[in-house]
């Protein structure tokens, strides 16, 4: 049939934003954030995120911080979770998985982020 299925919202994106682990952030951001502080950046994506009725799904999930890092600087001493995943928050139980992808060699600094969605409805 022609049903309309709504999509919700995502936004993807290297936001240069470390998004911490604060206790008012956690409505939306989570409590698995490689960063422990958030910087100016990293506000501005949580402020927008609120505003917009989103959650960054990319810093909900558990995994360990090797599996989190989606840049790494020249020295390779430093790690930061710059890329981020922001969905619709009626939406995001159909995210089933994000994952980094750190072996894709894409002539970049950063790695590679997917998002693993539920399908939902009929096609």
């Amino acid at each position: 049939g022609n049903e309309n299925h709504e999509l919700g919202k995502i936004s993807l994106g290297d936001f240069n934003a470390k998004v911490g682990r604060e206790d008012i952030f956690k409505p939306t951001i989570g409590n698995e954030s490689l960063h422990e502080i958030s910087n100016d950046n990293g506000v501005r994506v949580v402020n927008f995120v609120t505003l917009k009725n989103l959650i960054a799904k990319s810093t909900m999930l558990p995994y360990r911080n090797i599996h989190k890092f989606t840049w790494t600087p020249p020295d390779g001493k430093t790690y930061s979770q710059f890329n981020h995943i922001l969905i619709d928050i009626r939406r995001h139980s159909s995210v089933l998985d994000v994952r980094l992808f750190r072996a894709i060699d894409c002539d970049a600094d950063l790695y590679l982020v997917v998002e693993i969605f539920r399908k939902t409805g009929s096609e």
